[in-house]
């Protein structure tokens, strides 16, 4: 009998090998060059039963599979490289099969229902590949499963969470960047005993602020918590639910929508990790945190609004604080523990930067970036010696770079640009071994750049070369030649020395330089020939705004002229001007022996059409000071004078019209684009001409006297002062009226200190002078309470827009170079990017240049009435228009901590076919004075668009959640088609659009709200009660409004 029994065991064992082997021949048929893949050719049918060598025929020979009881029990091919369309299914009936791990490979397909009957499947990994589709609900039959990691795949579906809790032994989850869905809260509350949860880079949503009892089970069991960069909203963990997690070792909870306070934290004693960045949390951060009474190694509260001081750090195990981006104040701490990480970057921190030298000498990083604080830094801080990154910039530092800098002998980034640092560049920066960014842009370093050759320096070995990938020492008055020693620097890839006051030639030896890919000399005095530039990796090159003469190598001929002009205009381009610059006409180019006589010629040439033309204008400017007596007695005035303009470059003033009685397009009224304002309040009617004015330059027939008195006579004004009686909104400001006819006004500039000024570039791909901009061409697009704006057509013909900013409204020169530094940086496809500003003499010469806008403005879009030169935005336009600016605005916000604080329609243009909007006058706060900041938000608050409490603030400030009613605001605008001005008459208890719309939400009937020329459309209703819906949150009181994170993911979501 026993003998039966085991001849019995042995048949039915041999039966299992051979359905294993089968079933993995199928699985095999799945990947890629399976026959001549190393990896699997050991994968082949067994000649016999016996020939696997694991008993039973049992494969144990092929690579990856292990045996146990003449099963097959273990299937792991991790990090092979395999790829390859896997029917999973295949191994439906290896019911012995305990651990399938095929991570780190290249594997596409599906999770097939099937995988529920591998009963005995503790251990199963498909990390790391392309895996897609849904995950099966009979993932719940897998009893016995352990370990499941779906990490890094494609994955889209619902995760499901029926079922989940049969999963009793399912101590470890990790799903991590898929594209999984569903309540966060609800798959918690099923995750029994789950140990390890990692849910992170997906959509899922909900709240973690769950019931007690929803949590009573997994807090007991949980150690590591990852829900970040999903969708969460809602509140923080409650003080009665903190209790319930035991032994929470980690949570990251970054990236998502959390909003309200964080409470104690003091009962999760062994909590190491804490992650909330990128969150809209607030109030004061809990001091528990940086305290001996938590055992914890990491604080990450970035990108926050956490507000208050920072208490001193005297936690012993703390390594890592990050509490950059939100709006901390006071002064910087005493101590900082035994952290080896300190960003702080990016708050209101003031104060003197000598509080560094009681800090402890085992930080490595420091970042004090984006705040106030001034003096100098400490020479005495001789204690950090592990120091790897120090960060200081855009600050208010002086005084000389200390010495002690150059003896932290770990240092590999120094960042100390836009302060206002003087003295000389330390020379032991370009001999370290360690240092490879060195960034000093921005300051008032002078002297020469220290290039020191290793001959000269017996310290330095030539084991010790110098590791300096990164150096830029622009915009600083360092001077004299640059040395040959630079070609010590072999590992420079990066040199930037623009704005600077170097002379001498460029020396030959910067062609040695083999890994330079960016080299920017421009706005220096440089002479002599441009060496050759053999470098096959150089990207960019530009030494213009220089005094270079000679044959340009052809081995830089490749990059555009801009990068050899203005300036330097004895160089000679033996194959002709590059390609894509043949309008440039600001230079004549020299050829060969005769470059210098031709240069006579021409200014011979030029001189006498100049006296010509003086002869001309002079009798011109007699016929125009005529032609403005008699239009002074027709009751009309010039558009814009000579004598027009307070601002100015130079003591002449700046703009001058070529035919005084010209009527632009720019500034006029048309009688047949008016809009009809049955339902509009007089207030709203003044409000909505106001702001128009303010934009475009259309002007009330009750400003045409003021701005006479200011010196800017607006003719349109005159011209619509018969029609004062109707109220209209005007056209787009590139459609010319046909009544009028169009003339440019001109920058032009006589004086001898024309010149004297600052003209600051904040980008390197396009320079000009500030004598080319005041030859250019130009219209004036409106005026606002920033200023006059106007476009300007270089001679290149590039166009920009000028913004003429108004006597009284900027900080002092200081403050406000910093500051539009700072913003100058920004860049996004929806931003308008500034190009360079200008920083004149006198009061009323400060100028914020940057590209033109091709395109009309969203208010355009929705308010115009007939007859309609725009057509009707349809709803699939209106949610990706307010997908595109949400995800603007939450780059503005959580990637550069600024609110743009004057959010409107008219600050919303729509460019291209596609109707791509861009936002435009963001962040001018940051370098207005208090009153001019008070005066843009009273006028956003006149035109509706300014939060509530805002209007109950003594010293009001643009804020994050300011712009999230704004942006609130402007969707119910593009639902409705109302203005935010607009008085909803016939309508009980309602005052504005947004009570009114307030209003028949809560009396359900939101859909009255919505514009009739879309209502009617297939697409409409659900799109539209979707975005109404994100609207009405958006408005909601500042403690429970969304932060811009939240509602640009909830805009996601919605779909066509």
């Amino acid at each position: 009998m026993a003998a039966f029994l085991a001849l019995l065991l042995l048949l039915l064992s041999g039966g299992a090998a051979g359905d294993d082997v089968a079933a993995l021949l199928e699985f095999k048929k799945g990947i890629a060059d399976r026959d001549r893949d190393p990896v699997l050719g050991s994968w082949s049918p067994p000649a016999t039963t016996e020939a696997g060598n694991g008993g039973g025929g049992c494969p144990a020979s092929w690579r990856g599979v292990v045996c146990d009881g003449g099963a097959v029990v273990s299937v792991a091919l991790d990090g092979l490289g395999l790829s390859g369309e896997l029917k999973l299914v295949t191994l439906a009936g290896m019911r012995a099969l305990q651990n399938l791990s095929l991570a780190g490979n290249a594997f596409s397909g599906r999770l097939p229902p099937g995988i529920g009957s591998l009963s005995s499947l503790r251990h199963l990994d498909l990390s790391g590949n392309r895996f897609y589709g849904p995950i099966p609900g009979r993932l719940a039959d897998l009893a016995g499963l352990v370990h499941l990691n779906l990490s890094h795949n494609n994955f889209t579906s619902g995760f499901p969470t029926d079922g989940i809790r049969q999963l009793q032994n399912l101590r470890r989850i990790d799903v991590r960047n898929n594209s999984f869905w569903g309540n966060a809260g609800d798959l918690l509350a099923q995750l029994r005993n789950a140990e390890h949860i990692d849910l992170s880079d997906n959509l899922f949503s909900g709240s973690v602020d769950l019931e007690l009892d929803s949590l009573t089970s997994i807090g007991n069991t949980v150690k590591y918590l990852n829900l970040s960069h999903n969708k969460l909203d809602g509140g923080f963990f409650r003080n009665d639910t903190v209790g319930a997690f035991k032994n929470l070792a980690v949570l990251d909870l970054s990236n998502n929508g959390l909003g309200g306070t964080v409470p104690r934290l003091d009962a999760w004693f062994s909590l190491e990790i804490f992650r909330v960045a990128g969150n809209g949390l607030f109030g004061m951060m809990p001091e528990a945190l940086l305290q001996n009474s938590m055992r914890l190694v990491e604080v990450d509260l970035s990108r926050n609004g956490f507000s208050g001081s920072v208490p001193i750090v005297n936690s012993t195990t703390l390594k890592v604080m990050n509490l950059s981006s939100n709006v901390l104040s006071g002064s910087l701490p005493g101590t900082m523990g035994k952290c080896t990480s300190v960003d702080l970057s990016g708050n209101l921190f003031s104060g003197e930067l000598a509080i560094l030298r009681s800090w402890d000498g085992i930080v490595e990083v420091i970042d004090l970036s984006s705040n106030k604080m001034e003096g100098s830094y400490p020479n005495d801080a001789s204690q950090f010696q592990n120091l790897v990154s120090l960060k200081l910039r855009n600050n208010s530092l002086s005084g000389s770079l200390p010495s002690v800098l150059g003896t932290y002998q770990k240092l590999s980034v120094l960042d100390l640009s836009q302060n206002t640092l003087e003295g000389s560049v330390l020379p032991t920066f370009f001999m370290s071994p360690t240092l490879t960014v060195l960034n000093l842009s921005g300051n008032r370093f002078t002297g020469t750049i220290p290039f020191q050759s290793t001959h000269s320096t017996e310290s330095i070995l030539l084991s010790s070369q110098p590791a300096l990938k990164i150096v830029d020492l622009s915009s600083n008055s360092l001077s004299g030649p640059l040395p040959p020693d630079i070609s010590n620097l072999q590992k420079l890839e990066f040199l930037i020395l623009m704005m600077n006051d170097l002379s001498g030639e460029i020396p030959s030896e910067i062609s040695k330089l083999q890994a330079l890919e960016y080299l920017d000399l421009s706005h220096n005095h440089l002479t002599g020939r441009i060496p050759d530039m053999p470098q096959n990796g150089l990207k960019l090159f530009n030494v213009s705004y220089n005094n270079l003469e000679g044959t340009v190598p052809k081995s830089v001929e490749k990059f555009p002229l801009s990068c050899f002009r203005p300036g330097n205009d004895l160089l000679v381009f033996p194959d002709g001007l590059p390609a894509g610059n043949d309008d440039y006409t600001g230079v004549a180019q020299s050829r060969g022996s005769h470059g210098h006589k031709t240069g006579v010629q021409v200014a011979l040439i030029v001189g006498c059409i100049g006296a010509i033309l003086l002869v001309i204008f002079i009798a011109l400017a007699l016929y125009v000071i005529r032609s403005q007596e008699l239009c002074g007695r027709n009751g009309f005035r010039s558009q814009i004078t000579i004598r027009d303009l307070k601002g100015r470059i130079s003591r002449p003033n700046l703009f001058k019209s070529p035919k005084d009685n010209v009527i632009p397009s720019k500034t006029s009224f048309s009688n047949d684009h008016l809009l009809t304002a049955a339902a509009r309040s007089m207030s709203a009617q003044k409000e909505l001409l106001a702001e128009a004015a303010v934009e475009y330059g259309y002007t009330d027939p009750k400003e045409a006297a003021e701005s006479t008195s200011s010196g800017v006579t607006d003719t349109s004004a005159a011209v619509q002062g018969q029609e004062s009686s109707r109220s209209g909104l005007p056209t787009s400001p590139h459609f010319a009226d046909p009544r009028f006819h169009e003339e440019p006004v001109a920058f032009e500039v006589y004086s001898p200190d024309r010149l004297v000024g600052e003209l600051i570039f904040l980008d390197s791909t396009l320079v000009f002078t500030a004598e080319d901009l005041s030859r250019a061409p130009a219209e004036v697009l409106g005026r606002s309470s920033h200023g006059t704006t106007y476009k300007a057509v270089l001679q290149s013909g590039h166009v920009l827009t000028v913004k003429w900013l108004r006597v009284g409204l900027v900080k002092h020169k200081k403050e406000f170079t910093k500051e539009i530094k700072r913003i100058g940086t920004i860049s996004h496809p929806n931003i308008v990017s500034w190009r360079a500003f200008y920083w004149g003499p006198k009061e009323q010469e400060r100028l914020i240049i940057s590209d033109y806008v091709n395109g009309d403005s969203l208010a355009l879009y929705l308010y115009e009435s007939t007859p309609r030169r725009y057509s009707r935005l349809s709803v699939s336009q209106r949610l990706r228009i307010a997908i595109d600016l949400a995800r603007c605005l939450q780059f503005l916000h959580h990637e550069k901590g600024l609110p743009h604080g004057n959010l409107k329609p008219t600050n919303i243009f729509l460019t291209g076919p596609d109707l791509s909007p861009k936002l435009v006058d963001y962040g001018l706060h940051r370098f207005m004075t208090p009153s001019g900041t008070a005066e843009q938000i009273l006028n956003l608050g006149a035109l509706g668009y300014r939060a509530p409490e805002l209007a109950n603030t003594a010293k009001p400030a643009p804020s994050f959640k300011g712009d999230v009613y704004a942006f609130g605001v402007i969707v119910m605008e593009m639902l409705t088609r109302k203005s935010a001005g607009d008085i909803i008459s016939g309508q009980s208890g309602a005052v504005d659009l947004t009570d009114w719309v307030q209003m028949c939400n809560r009396e359900g009937r939101g859909t009255d709200c919505f514009d009739r020329d879309i209502t009617g459309l297939e697409e409409s209703p659900r799109i539209m009660d979707e975005l109404l819906a994100i609207s009405l949150r958006c408005i909601l009181p500042v403690n429970e409004r969304p932060n811009m994170k939240t509602v640009c993911d909830d805009l996601c979501s919605i779909t066509v």
